[in-house]
Formats: structure tokens, sequence, C-alpha cells
């Protein structure tokens, strides 16, 4: 007699940040014959459209972090609200195991995960627990680390912890680098990411410091990812400069770019900037000033501690960006070093890892 199938219910929402973990992590439980669904908010969903043969519900939500009393309150009764319906959901569905990806679209899911007794893991992928996760923490089975240098959590739950690694999409844990700095055409070349929000400051700051650079003969190549309403003045502003360049909006595969380049810029969310260190490429951080609890910064001070790319605050860009990349032209041995570094560290093993933490919990609830 066959084995009843698995059921995972993998809950995210917000940004790219959660949104594409939870897809790599879906595809993976679907590869394994586990029947999963994702519950996702409308921001959400922007990300997933393009996947076909996803199982999508759509549950929207709020955060209580409102700036007013009364907005507080909105966004309460919102909350109760998408309990309720993630609460039918799950009495419908009735999965093994819940798996919250962090963000408060993942809130609502866990909560009514609780309610009705099925087990739930929560997934933490910066170096400081988010609201979310920290308010779920006290429920959930457990609690997977990208890196076991995440703080916020509370002494009582760190028998909770378990350090995973970063989920990201298996093309990038498999991808191989293989090209020479500045191999043929004599320029730097840079690739511009924004994250899922796109950095509409980028396409607005990046281009005088570009033209710092082109009128000082550091040769440049800029593959930039931008905003669909920055393409016409990001074309004519390069074009105008003569300088190389190629831009693309967040739908592309950035992946195609990691291999035609010496050097990022990026945001710091955790995804991005694990995916560029697994691919062995190179970066400059600037993280997003506004992120919750400066996570990002906090991401991008441990990726330079440790050797993996560069820290640029927002405020200092025109300060020292310039001056950085001026540097790095002349002296391309900091780039190589980089790579080294990044070779001492990989997330290969985290859907391994991730297989043995759920097999084992499915295993004991069916007991």
């Amino acid at each position: 007699m066959n084995k009843k199938q698995k059921k995972i219910i993998i809950a995210t929402g917000g940004t790219g940040g959660h949104v594409f973990p939870a897809y790599s992590l879906a595809k993976h439980f679907i590869d394994k014959k586990i029947d999963v669904q994702i519950v996702s908010d409308k921001r959400g969903l922007r990300y997933l459209k393009d996947y076909n043969g996803l199982k999508i519900v759509e549950i929207n939500t709020s955060t209580i972090f409102k700036k007013n009393i009364f907005l507080s309150l909105i966004s309460m009764l919102i909350i109760f609200y998408s309990i309720i319906k993630s609460f039918i959901f799950l009495l419908t569905n009735r999965p093994n195991l819940v798996f919250g990806m962090g963000g408060y679209s993942s809130f609502p899911v866990c909560i009514a995960a609780k309610i009705l007794r099925i087990p739930f893991v929560i997934y933490e992928s910066n170096l400081y627990i988010g609201k979310a996760n920290k308010y779920l923490l006290p429920f959930a089975e457990k609690i997977f680390v990208s890196n076991k240098e995440v703080k916020g959590i509370s002494q009582k739950f760190l028998n909770k912890v378990l350090e995973i690694g970063n989920i990201i999409r298996k093309e990038i844990l498999d991808f191989q680098l293989n090209s020479d700095f500045i191999q043929k055409e004599g320029k730097l070349r840079i690739l511009v990411l924004g994250g899922s929000q796109a950095a509409k400051i980028f396409g607005e700051k990046l281009t005088e410091i570009f033209k710092e650079c082109h009128e000082t003969k550091i040769p440049l190549k800029i593959y930039q990812q931008c905003l669909p309403d920055q393409n016409d003045y990001l074309t004519s502003f390069y074009k105008n400069l003569n300088i190389d360049f190629e831009i693309f909006n967040f739908t592309e595969n950035i992946l195609n770019y990691f291999s035609k380049i010496d050097l990022a810029i990026t945001r710091s969310g955790s995804s991005m900037l694990a995916e560029l260190v697994n691919a062995k490429v190179p970066f400059i951080a600037v993280p997003l000033p506004s992120s919750a609890d400066d996570h990002q910064l906090k991401n991008a001070i441990y990726y330079e501690k440790k050797g993996y790319g560069y820290l640029i605050e927002e405020k200092d860009l025109n300060l020292k960006l310039f001056q950085l990349i001026k540097k790095i032209s002349k002296d391309l041995s900091l780039l190589s070093l980089m790579t080294s570094k990044q070779r001492e560290y990989s997330d290969k093993s985290v859907y391994k890892n991730i297989d043995e933490q759920i097999n084992t919990m499915i295993n004991n609830e069916e007991h």
C-alpha cells in the first residue's frame, strides 16, 4: 500500500526576499513528490504570477505597526479576518506541516496552524530576527536560520534554532562562474541590482558616479536593473556619454548576467547577497536605509567582515563609490581576493538539511 502523500503549506508574501525563497522551496518539495500549496498576499503574487503549475491561494493581511492608533485598529481587524480565513483554509486542506517564510504575510497562517495543532516552522534569512518571526517563535516547532549568528532570539528559545543555510535557487547553487576579470573587453563590467523593489535611487544616483568614472577614463560596461519608467532616461544617458550599457527590468533572470560581469552593486537583502556569494560574484552592498530593524545594514556588515563584499551606506554613495570603483579598476586583485573568500562558503547542503528536519517532524507527527 502506498503511503499517503505528504502535504506542506508555505506561507509567504510581501517582497521578493520572502517570496523567491518560498518559490525555490516549493519547487524542491514538488520534485520530492510532496503536495505543496503557497499562501501569499497580493504583493507576493506579483512575483509568482509567471510561475505555472503552482497551487497558490491569496490571503491578504496587514501589519499592526502603523503611525496612528486608528490605522492600527483597522490593521488588527484585517489580521483577525486573515486568521479566520487561514483557519478555514487549513481546516479544509489539513497539511502535515506549515512553513512560514518570515514577514507579516506569514503570520495569520502560522497562528491558524497553532490553533489547529498543525506543526509549523519559521525561516529567518536575515541576521536579525524579523518582528513577525519573533512573535511566532514561542509557538513554532523550530526556527530555521540561514546563519547561526542571527541576533534577537531570546535565550529561552535557542533550543529551537537550526542552522540550515540560505534557501536560494538550485540554479544558483549549481552555477559555475567561468570568467576572468575584464577578460577581453578591457572594461570593468558592473551589474546594478535593486532587489525586488528595483531601487529607484540607483537609477538616479549611480548615473552621476558612472559619469565621473567615464570622465576620468575608467572604462566601464554597465548592466543595470531599473524600473520600466527609467528605461528611456537611462538609455539616453548612457548613449550620450558613449558608455557601453544594457538595461533590464526585474522580470529578467539575473543569472544570465553573472557570467558577464566583474562586480555587482546591490541592495543587501539576504537572498540577493546569498545568491552573489554562492555564484562567486564580488559586490558592493548599499543597504536600503528604510529596511525593518535596519536588517539590510546588518546583513552587509556581516558579509563585509567575512571579506565577501564591500559596504557603502546610501548616504555615503557620492562620497565613496567613485573612489572605490577607481581603486578596484587599478587593482583587480581586490576582486580576486573577494572571490577566493567566497569560495570558502556554500549553501549547497540547504535542501538536504531541510529534508532531514522536515521528515523527522512529519514522521514524529504521524506516530
